[in-house]
């Protein structure tokens, strides 16, 4: 498994936010392969000692080839606040995404309604009236383009699987990279151009406003020729990454 690292972007009693690699699972799926939540407990368990189980909340996800910012409760009482605040629509969330082709407008909002298809693990666009049908709401801005792809920041309000890769591969843009929702081409390590760039919300505990911002995952480009993403293993005994003062600083090599 490759040399991978956690990067911490937050941390206080109740909260962490990593900087989730693309290719690297949230939870446990079928391929049995390590994951976001695994290398957060060993992280967890490592800085502080403890011995017993770790309490790791996993309040909402992103889906594996999706890069970028993943906040996790240390708490139950900051889970049951977040999954809260996630499912009442009181988190804002930015991605940034690559698409292919060009928009005629600088910005504009996308409303579908969506189903999940679980025996073809996707989702698909449906009339609002067809059963499983569920809203899904975002907002995109231009950043940039150049040559026959776009650069779009994205303001996700709906949380629906597989969002804004099915969203944007209904209106004839689809996320380069995204085999799944009609990118013409892969990218290596079966990443994706979409990455969840910054989380704002209230802090469960306290009277103060969160806001985490990731960095651009490892290999990102713009402008585009073909972004050359890595793809990073996870395991629990790999080393881990703070960021303090903006630097990234390596932590001792987990034991075991």
């Amino acid at each position: 498994m490759a040399d991978a690292r956690l990067e911490i972007l937050y941390a206080d009693n109740h909260l962490l936010a990593v900087n989730k690699p693309a290719g690297v699972p949230c939870q446990a799926d079928a391929s049995g392969d390590a994951t976001l939540v695994d290398a957060v407990q060993a992280y967890l368990k490592e800085k502080y000692r403890k011995p017993g189980n770790v309490f790791v909340g996993l309040v909402h996800r992103l889906d594996r080839p999706v890069a970028g910012v993943v906040v996790l409760a240390r708490t139950s009482k900051a889970a049951a606040r977040l999954s809260a605040a996630f499912r009442e629509g009181r988190i804002r969330k930015t991605y940034r995404a690559v698409v292919s082709g060009r928009f005629d407008t600088d910005a504009g909002r996308l409303e579908h309604w969506l189903r999940k298809v679980s025996r073809r693990r996707r989702s698909e666009v449906t009339g609002p009236n067809d059963p499983g049908a569920r809203q899904a709401l975002l907002d995109y801005r231009v950043l940039a383009t150049e040559g026959g792809a776009s650069l779009l920041e994205v303001a996700l309000h709906t949380g629906r699987s597989h969002q804004i890769r099915v969203q944007m591969a209904a209106v004839g843009h689809p996320i380069l990279g995204d085999l799944k929702y009609g990118a013409g081409a892969p990218l290596p390590g079966g990443a994706i151009a979409l990455y969840a760039r910054c989380l704002r919300f209230d802090h469960p505990t306290r009277d103060q406003a969160v806001e985490i911002v990731a960095p651009d995952p490892p290999g990102w480009s713009w402008p585009p020729g073909e972004p050359a993403w890595e793809r990073n293993g996870f395991s629990s005994a790999l080393p881990f990454a703070t960021r303090e003062d903006g630097v990234l600083k390596p932590n001792r090599r987990s034991g075991g």
